[in-house]
């Protein structure tokens, strides 16, 4: 090996080194201040200091129990299988919950209650609300870098349909880049105007062309550890728009991230899209309807989609990463 060779590999094992000792700090303080996290699962977690493939996080409300029972009752593994998943394959799935603004009451004891029975929950010391998306999503993945040691890090909405063997070996394509960003890549006009869904007040800041920077949609998107231990480290200074899919995209601006578009994260559930695939054999890795930002009426239609768009049970068992 040449001596360049070795300084360059000596160089990164450096940088390694610095971003794992700041992230240790970071969840040090957290430690001493409060941690982000509060676990209440009653099963112990697969051994946290083992490297793992990845970490899914489903960004659900306290509300959408039909919700989380259609993605259990469809594409998640639950009980015994969820922790084969995570024994045998290195691949953990959380539904991601806050808390109401009054603890303890009717909702907080209905996840509780939830949390008994599937024991499938990460729970985060962060009050739920639709306008505080952008705070939850920085949240999630401090907490989940600082307690799980993984790959990939991934935010998923409680409205998409996933096939895991897919998604699976996308990821593994890229396991071995260390700053990648991966989604579908979009851009688009900033809604500036009072009572329109999804205004962003700071829109001034996007200049005259008024669009939005390249950056994955929120329904589904998957980051590297070295960019969860960024957001991590740098949690108070990052700044939060009003939606989380943009503040996620900006935090990485400036960065030497590589933007991966993959379309197959973000297919449409008619016929003449995921079941068409799926029938070829090209089975796509997320669906969701772009209409509704997620699988219109997904608590009914979920098992529909998963008939229709399902890679089968057995896929996620046969995939090798």
């Amino acid at each position: 090996m040449s001596c360049r060779r070795i300084l360059c590999t000596l160089d990164k094992t450096i940088s390694s080194l610095e971003r794992q000792l700041a992230a240790a700090r970071a969840a040090k303080a957290d430690t001493e201040e409060g941690s982000p996290m509060v676990t209440k699962s009653g099963t112990k977690d697969l051994n946290e200091s083992r490297r793992v493939f990845f970490v899914m996080g489903i960004i659900t409300a306290l509300r959408n129990r039909k919700r989380r029972n259609s993605i259990r009752e469809t594409w998640m593994p639950q009980g015994e299988e969820l922790k084969r998943l995570e024994k045998e394959k290195g691949i953990i799935i959380r539904f991601v919950i806050g808390h109401s603004s009054t603890p303890g009451g009717a909702l907080d004891r209905a996840i509780n209650a939830e949390e008994e029975q599937h024991k499938d929950f990460l729970h985060l010391n962060h009050i739920e609300g639709y306008h505080e998306l952008s705070t939850k999503t920085q949240v999630y993945f401090s907490a989940v870098v600082a307690k799980w040691d993984a790959d990939f890090y991934l935010k998923v909405d409680d409205d998409v349909h996933v096939n895991l063997g897919v998604v699976s070996s996308t990821l593994a394509h890229h396991r071995h880049e260390p700053h990648v960003y991966i989604g579908c890549m979009k851009s688009g006009p900033v809604v500036a105007q009072k009572g329109i869904k999804y205004r962003e007040p700071e829109y001034w800041k996007f200049g005259e062309g008024n669009k939005y920077f390249r950056h994955a949609t929120g329904q589904i998107y998957a980051i590297s550890k070295d960019l969860a231990t960024y957001i991590l480290v740098n949690r108070h200074i990052l700044h939060r728009y009003a939606n989380e899919d943009v503040s996620l995209g900006s935090w990485f601006i400036g960065l030497d991230v590589e933007h991966i578009d993959d379309r197959s994260l973000c297919c449409g559930t008619t016929p003449a899209d995921c079941e068409w695939k799926a029938k070829s054999g090209n089975h796509c890795g997320a669906s969701f309807d772009w209409s509704c930002s997620g699988i219109c009426k997904s608590s009914v239609r979920m098992k529909e989609v998963h008939q229709r768009c399902g890679e089968g049970d057995q896929a996620i068992w046969d995939t090798s990463f």
